[in-house]
């Protein structure tokens, strides 16, 4: 167990940093992975998630980064950023890749409760007779209390590979000298999953559902910004900006920077995320203010919006 997800992955790349060691990481993706890798001396590489294919994962270009001093590859699914469920042919690909390359899979599936397209989720660790996984979760997303820091660290294995390389004693070894999740929570914990009615996860799911629906459909028409996928799965979906259509724009960041002044409307630039002038877009708030909140992106892009010319 762990104080949130985000200390899995403190965890995970604290036990597989070792000297000429490399990791790869999806772009976009999530900056907690590079900075807890850089902190630890942990070389990260980026793999591409593929717009024009559901952003799935570009195992060519896994492939291609891969060496000898490769340990693990990093998914996120359902995906954050991107909004994506990965189907069971796409990550049985993934296992089969890393099985090709020796390394392991880290599944950050901390949304995997939140699936709502036509993909059903399907965890990593069905795989793990493939490949060795690490899958990370935690309680904070599937109950939507982000004060409730407790995660964990699963690992499928059936051919033994983590344990005969004492992955799963490092990560046992770094938990005994790091902060444990508050045990307040911890003692809740039987309760929070023996009694919470399914009812309160269907409607979770429906309130989403609808969200995504309505941040879809609002972005179609905004002329500066284009969605390539309709998102399935976890709070976000990740936009292309199109500068050409805009003037007085310099890029993603100062588009955001500009919006939230003249907007107070508030969205991350892709830039942080690994992908210039792309956005990121949470449907998680609720559906008025979503609408309200996409109708002044709107708003802003036509008032900076190049004049046409007229023939």
């Amino acid at each position: 167990m762990t104080a949130g997800c985000n200390h899995a992955i403190e965890v995970m790349m604290a036990v597989l940093a070792a000297p000429g060691a490399n990791v790869l990481l999806p772009r976009p993706g999530y900056p907690m992975y590079e900075s807890r890798a850089a902190l630890c001396g942990l070389e990260f590489r980026h793999f591409d998630l593929l717009p024009d294919k559901a952003w799935e994962v570009d195992l060519d270009g896994v492939e291609a980064l891969a060496d000898g001093n490769t340990v693990a590859m990093v998914i996120v699914n359902p995906n954050n950023p991107c909004g994506c469920v990965y189907s069971y042919h796409h990550l049985a690909k993934i296992g089969e890749t890393a099985r090709k390359l020796g390394i392991l899979v880290i599944s950050d599936e901390v949304y995997d409760h939140c699936a709502f397209g036509s993909k059903p989720f399907v965890p990593m660790g069905v795989f793990g007779g493939t490949a060795p996984v690490v899958t990370m979760g935690g309680i904070s997303k599937r109950w939507m209390v982000p004060g409730w820091r407790l995660g964990w660290i699963a690992a499928t294995d059936s051919n033994g590979i983590l344990k005969d390389k004492k992955i799963i004693e490092s990560v046992i070894g770094y938990r005994a000298i790091s902060v444990d999740p508050v045990t307040f929570v911890q003692g809740a914990l039987p309760e929070i999953i023996a009694n919470t009615d399914k009812a309160f996860f269907e409607n979770a799911m429906n309130v989403m559902r609808e969200s995504a629906e309505i941040c879809y459909q609002k972005v179609q028409d905004i002329e500066c910004i284009t969605c390539p996928h309709k998102p399935e799965g976890s709070m976000f979906v990740m936009v292309k900006l199109d500068l050409s259509c805009l003037d007085g724009i310099q890029d993603d960041v100062d588009f955001c920077s500009k919006l939230a002044r003249e907007e107070s409307v508030v969205i991350c630039p892709g830039s942080g995320l690994g992908m210039k002038n792309w956005l990121r877009i949470t449907f998680a708030v609720d559906p008025s203010l979503l609408e309200d909140g996409l109708e002044r992106v709107k708003s802003f892009c036509k008032r900076h919006g190049k004049t046409k010319e007229v023939n």
